[in-house]
């Protein structure tokens, strides 16, 4: 049999060829071989044993033949130092929501010094920012909305797996909140224009209802911006994730709405235009 090394530099090689990221195939080799990242380097030189090899193989097949992505394959994606269930009812969490969450958490700090604070997550899917909001953060209670049953499945799954409070809530946006008070909305809308391209691997297996935003990307930010008030206090923090070449319009379609408020809008780790915060003090 060959060892580990060697059957990970082929299949890396495998997924490079075939326009595929080669730490996918990292991942499908943690999962089967049950080792962490320092196990398995100090398996490097050890040869696979034949049925670990066999699974590896049809994992590996899956990602980079049938075109399904490594995260529901192996069932979860780690997000803020937590695994959240996923599968094809929900967007799979991307790093870029990892650092609106980290956001967030700061201006909390610095708006409500460690007050006890009402939650809004719209739009919750997996439930990755609510939960893990809930979990970071013992003085947020939170409540989260999805228009799908599907996803609000996963997301009560995750919430449930983590030990989480969430409350969750079937309905459409803001609609079902209406009556409540909030101290900080929070949303990742879908935001792809409609006729933007869209990778396979995502679009055949990620839901189309929470890609795309209508024909700019920006239907869901308008909805959301201009009721938000409706369900706020006076003094709120409203944190967006939204496309990087959107920044501009939102601004403009935010001061169109909501007068008297901060507007912050941050770049993610690569340089693009990724978080948009609207504070009210």
């Amino acid at each position: 049999m060959p060892t580990y090394k060697e059957v990970l530099k082929i299949n890396e090689q495998y997924a490079l060829d075939n326009q595929k990221e080669d730490s996918g195939v990292k991942l499908l080799m943690l999962h089967f071989s049950k080792m962490d990242s320092a196990e398995l380097l100090l398996s490097m030189d050890e040869e696979m044993p034949e049925d670990l090899y066999q699974d590896f193989l049809y994992g590996v097949d899956r990602y980079i033949a049938k075109n399904i992505p490594v995260q529901h394959i192996i069932g979860y994606q780690e997000f803020y130092g937590h695994n959240f269930i996923v599968n094809s009812d929900v967007l799979i969490p991307r790093f870029e929501t990892e650092e609106l969450l980290g956001n967030i958490l700061m201006y909390y700090e610095e708006v409500f010094e460690s007050q006890e604070v009402m939650v809004a997550d719209i739009g919750t899917g997996s439930g990755c920012l609510a939960i893990t909001l809930d979990i970071e953060e013992s003085n947020m209670t939170v409540i989260a909305t999805d228009i799908s049953d599907r996803a609000l499945n996963v997301a009560r799954n995750n919430n449930k797996a983590l030990n989480g409070n969430v409350k969750f809530i079937q309905g459409d946006l803001l609609e079902p909140l209406m009556g409540m008070k909030f101290d900080i909305l929070v949303s990742n809308p879908p935001y792809i224009p409609n006729k933007e391209f869209v990778e396979n691997l995502i679009k055949d297996n990620e839901p189309n209802l929470a890609l795309f935003g209508g024909a700019d990307g920006l239907d869901f930010y308008r909805v959301i911006i201009k009721d938000a008030e409706n369900i706020l206090n006076d003094r709120y923090i409203i944190a967006f994730e939204h496309a990087f070449n959107k920044a501009k319009e939102l601004k403009k379609l935010i001061k169109k709405h909501l007068k008297d408020v901060e507007i912050i809008q941050k770049k993610d780790l690569q340089g693009k235009d990724r978080m948009t915060f609207i504070i009210k003090k």
